[in-house]
């Protein structure tokens, strides 16, 4: 998942929904039903997400929009993945995992033809 907002510790709210493309009830709400989703709180009481939050709210929204999963199916695979030792903000979707096995395979395909060539 890409990594292209600012580098600093915590982010705000509207922060979040800018890089997610998210409205901000819809964390709010994903909050009460990923226990895994929780960002800590600044002495005002507002929300202060981390960059390991925002990935895993990038996560949520690839199972929820893009896998078509229900809360509940997404819910039982962030707990697969922790299960299986997968720091959930750093899982790769699917198409992002076949994504990179296809480049490392051009990039084999084309030193071998280099390799031919000569």
């Amino acid at each position: 998942m890409p990594n292209d907002f600012p580098d600093k510790e915590y982010y705000s709210i509207s922060e979040v929904c800018r890089i997610t493309g998210l409205k901000s009830h819809v964390l709010r709400y994903w909050e009460s039903q990923f226990k895994i989703l929780s960002p800590s709180k600044n002495r005002a009481g507002n929300r202060a997400y981390r960059k390991n939050d925002i990935q895993i709210v990038q996560l949520i929204k690839h199972l929820l929009y893009t896998e078509k999963y229900t809360i509940e199916g997404a819910q039982r695979k962030l707990k697969l993945l922790k299960n299986m030792g997968t720091d959930t903000g750093e899982a790769l979707p699917e198409e992002d995992k076949n994504r990179q096995l296809l480049g490392k395979i051009r990039r084999d395909l084309v030193e071998l033809k280099s390799v031919l060539g000569r």
